[in-house]
């Protein structure tokens, strides 16, 4: 991506590349090839998954990294054996995290070859490999997912979806596998939601019949939400397999074309109010860092989130603004005068999160009334604010986002006004799976809408679609010209002419579906 961003002028200020170095690239050698992602893991076909274990074979997770060689009783008389050795020399937790960690890790180490050589007495030795897997597991039993901490660990794993003792894995690029039994009862499954939240530092959320749904987030960032008002308890885990990545990565994945990244970069820099929305799946939180990761370093960013998952006060790669990120808290379970006790929502924290006197605020997720705060924000100072949206399809993004007002207790006319005054672009993504056919998961821009003001008393905001599916491309290709060219010019990282050079020719070749092979 280095040759299509801004080069050096001789002020030393970025300007534009130029028309025929934008068009020599489109159509040259980036054309030919696109450079392989540092961190994305390999897209060639995965082999066949290993057929599912029945239940005699579970304890041993068998066909999963890290196949056990024991049952599960084994892996937990020796956490309870390794959690009292730890209590005993570290009574009062003086000791700081990541000591105490390092403790575990030894006194692990310690019980297994204890546990090994006991063992041996009438039955095959262990090897160094097999015991180094016992010690893996009772250390993830203590501190990381425990049972399902393989499935997590497998590559390509988006999504881990439990229902009862049955696992379905998701991956991004094969077909789901299903996992018969990943835990002994219905208690062992809700014991481990509830040992997860204490170790995420979420004390306050716990499954229990008083509060039969929870949501939190685990130590290594995946995303947890699990209830027992399912036919049997259940519980979905959803991977951030990317946390780091910005918008060249996307371009590098067939998000977006190289067009695409200069004008979305060029948007954030000019602080047009961005929406992204899509299905389930889209790649809408991905798009959604990556934008954020392009904020100038110079500016001040809040973030509200349901559930962690933008990381955008982490460090990135390159520098980014001073941002302070809000998380909500889910009740204890007590409710007290109508109120769920202990509750802060993504509603709540806005006028906290807006006396940081941030430049701009981003919603992980708008879901419900937080959208009327978010839209005010929007339009009243918070220009260059973003946040994401569920819409299943393209033309039901303006009546979503009326749906979502009034079931705040808006009049649908200013409901109108409000989404007209404060969103300037919307940005649809697509999501295609094909792996039932054979296929890949494809995730990409397919619309891009400028959203204008209301025409017409009673009307609807009118908007414009600058990119758009056509010519049997289903992902966006350039349209209209947006009103607001001249802002992105402005910042010396877009050139209009770039639009009309090769709109089809942008996106480096046809989209790899199964049909078109």
């Amino acid at each position: 991506m280095a040759d299509i961003r801004q080069r050096p002028g001789a002020n030393g200020h970025p300007e534009p590349m130029g028309r025929q170095e934008l068009a020599s690239l489109l159509s040259g050698h980036l054309g030919q090839r696109r450079p392989p992602a540092p961190d994305r893991p390999s897209q060639e076909p995965a082999a066949p998954p290993v057929a599912s274990p029945g239940p005699a074979a579970v304890p041993r997770l068998a066909g999963l990294p890290g196949e056990l060689p024991v049952g599960w009783e084994v892996i937990e008389a020796l956490q309870g054996e390794v959690s009292k050795a730890l209590s005993e020399q570290d009574p009062d937790k003086h000791l700081e995290e990541s000591d105490r960690r390092a403790l575990a890790r030894a006194l692990v180490t310690t019980a297994v070859a204890d546990w090994s050589t006991k063992h041996a007495h009438g039955n095959t030795p262990l090897t160094a490999e097999q015991e180094s897997a016992i010690g893996t597991a009772v250390f993830d039993s203590m501190y990381r997912g425990g049972r399902l901490q393989s499935l997590l660990d497998e590559e390509g794993v988006e999504d881990v979806m439990v229902d009862g003792l049955r696992a379905h894995v998701e991956y991004y690029d094969r077909p789901r596998r299903t996992i018969e039994k990943v835990a002994d009862s219905h208690e062992e499954l809700i014991a481990w939601v509830n040992r997860m939240a204490r170790l995420s530092g979420h004390g306050e959320r716990s499954l229990t019949q008083a509060n039969p749904m929870v949501g939190f987030r685990m130590p290594e960032g995946s995303r947890v939400t699990a209830s027992v008002l399912t036919t049997r308890p259940s519980v979905v885990i959803r991977r951030h397999r990317i946390r780091q990545h910005g918008i060249a990565e996307l371009v590098q994945w067939g998000s977006i074309n190289p067009i695409l990244e200069r004008f979305l970069t060029a948007c954030v820099h000019a602080k047009m109010t961005i929406l992204v929305v899509g299905g389930m799946g889209a790649g809408k939180t991905s798009l959604l860092r990556a934008l954020g990761r392009e904020i100038p370093a110079g500016e001040r960013l809040v973030t509200l989130e349901s559930d962690r998952e933008l990381y955008l006060d982490e460090p990135g790669p390159k520098p980014g603004p001073v941002t302070f990120a809000f998380e909500a808290r889910q009740s204890n379970g007590e409710v007290r005068g109508g109120d769920r006790a202990g509750e802060v929502t993504i509603s709540d924290m806005f006028t906290t999160a807006l006396r940081y006197n941030a430049t701009r605020v981003i919603v992980g997720e708008v879901r419900s009334t937080e959208i009327v705060p978010m839209l005010n924000a929007m339009s009243s100072g918070g220009s260059g604010s973003m946040c994401t949206l569920h819409v299943r399809r393209p033309h039901a993004i303006i009546s979503r986002l009326v749906q979502l007002c009034t079931e705040a207790g808006m009049q649908t006319e200013a409901a109108h006004h409000l989404i007209a005054a404060s969103i300037d672009v919307v940005v649809y993504l697509t999501y295609l799976d094909e792996t039932a056919i054979g296929g890949k998961k494809h995730r990409f821009v397919s619309s891009i809408y400028e959203v204008h003001d209301v025409v017409g008393e009673g009307g609807r905001p009118v908007t414009t679609e600058l990119f758009a599916p056509q010519g049997g491309e289903p992902r966006a290709v350039y349209r209209h010209t947006p009103t607001f060219i001249g802002d992105l010019e402005r910042t010396g990282l877009f050139n209009r002419q770039w639009l009309t050079e090769n709109p089809y020719g942008a996106w480096l070749g046809p989209l790899q579906t199964v049909g078109a092979r």
